[in-house]
């Protein structure tokens, strides 16, 4: 059975999700892929870039350094059964090759379902920081079985 479940996700909890070194060929491998804006490819037009200062990671890469250590720190560990989205996404700051970003999640709230016997609904948010700066925030709901749930 895994470790966490649904009962494991209190209000107020939060999850440390450990440190992140920002790979600076990764982040661009994955803009040249997926988000191919000169900013997060080119040097010098992104030195030209009066809000950005540099070349800089593509917020989307920027989340998904999150989901990879919410998923290897407490999802591929837990009951989860997915996410049916969230309500809010943002990168008030920009992240760069080297930066060191601290990950964590905190349960807002948690309720089990009204519908669905053995189903609990978990609003999480989600954040990075490097050293005082929040660089990416985002607020979702997570479902996780709860222990009667899962052994069913």
């Amino acid at each position: 059975m895994a470790e966490l479940a649904f009962e494991d996700f209190t209000a107020g909890r939060v999850f440390d999700l450990g440190e992140i070194t920002v790979d600076g060929a990764e982040m661009i491998g994955f803009a040249r892929r997926f988000d191919p804006q000169p900013y997060h490819l080119d040097p010098e037009a992104a030195a030209r870039n009066p809000v950005l200062g540099g070349l800089c990671a593509s917020g989307w890469f920027t989340a998904a350094l999150w989901m990879r250590a919410w998923a290897e720190r407490v999802l591929n560990r837990s009951t989860s059964l997915g996410s049916p989205g969230g309500t809010e996404l943002s990168w008030p700051a920009p992240v760069y090759g080297g930066d060191v970003l601290a990950a964590r999640s905190e349960i807002l709230t948690a309720r089990e379902s009204r519908t669905r016997p053995g189903l609990g609904l978990v609003d999480v948010r989600a954040s990075l920081h490097r050293d005082e700066v929040c660089v990416f925030s985002a607020q979702f709901v997570a479902l996780f079985a709860t222990r009667a749930g899962a052994r069913s």
